[in-house]
């Protein structure tokens, strides 16, 4: 796993209808679905053949606590308990106790201190997720919308040993600070302003060809484009949205 530590792995959908959830991604993103005959049954999503994440309805609990549709994040660590007791010293919330899944590997969730949700995950022996740039259709940014970038940093850098690269200045935004691990980003992270009514969150990013047709099929699939098309530092093309059932993703088409 030493190659995985701290890279980002996997990503599921919690929403209040899976079914209809799958129909929007698939429609807009291209990504095929595939089930996975485990206990219970779970829907995954593919780009090609290569599964890449997954969908899950949103528990009766969940929903009593308030709950919306979000993407959750898997982070790679070479062990889940360990990890998870190390997120806890260093003030994060422990949601999910690490817990297995049969045949696959281990997990836990955690919210970091500031408030965003995210989860670390160790595969069985002889697992690995595969290591490459990502292509269309697959995840390839993080943004981490948070109350403290510097205090956020600090705790995922001791947690995964992540380190800051570049660094934009965004005039009343603050910095966006980026950062990744063995020379490449794994996406950026800002402190939000108090006109931002979000609580902390991550966004999580799908490599498209064409953003604006990208999110145009949004809108005609029913969700909505809450920001973009934007054009970003560097020159690659932004839009953030929103899936049918209110769970925020962002798509990005790659500078020239």
């Amino acid at each position: 796993m030493s190659d995985q530590h701290g890279r980002f792995v996997w990503y599921e959908l919690l929403t209040t209808n899976p079914v209809a959830a799958s129909r929007f991604y698939t429609s807009v993103l291209g990504w095929g679905t595939q089930q996975w005959e485990g206990s219970p049954p779970y829907t995954m999503y593919t780009n090609g053949d290569a599964p890449l994440g997954g969908v899950w309805p949103i528990a009766a609990e969940q929903k009593s606590q308030g709950v919306a549709p979000h993407w959750l994040p898997y982070v790679g660590v070479r062990n889940v308990d360990t990890t998870t007791a190390e997120a806890a010293r260093l003030g994060a919330t422990v949601l999910k106790e690490p817990a297995d899944i049969p045949e696959v590997g281990r997990f836990a969730v955690l919210r970091d201190p500031q408030g965003a949700t995210f989860a670390v995950f160790t595969p069985n022996a002889g697992a690995s997720a595969p290591d490459h740039e990502p292509g269309e259709g697959e995840f390839s940014w993080h943004e981490l919308t948070t109350t403290d970038q510097g205090a956020a940093f600090d705790f995922y850098n001791r947690l995964f040993g992540w380190e800051k690269t570049a660094a934009h200045e965004m005039g009343a935004m603050g910095v966006y600070q980026l950062y990744g691990k063995n020379g490449r980003d794994y996406g950026g992270m800002f402190t939000k302003t108090p006109d931002m009514p979000m609580p902390p969150n991550w966004t999580c990013y799908v490599r498209v060809g064409d953003v604006r047709r990208t999110a145009d099929a949004v809108t005609r699939g029913g969700g909505k484009v809450l920001h973009g098309p934007a054009e970003v530092p560097g020159g690659s093309w932004i839009a953030q949205c929103m899936d049918p059932q209110g769970a925020v993703f962002a798509v990005v088409q790659q500078a020239g």
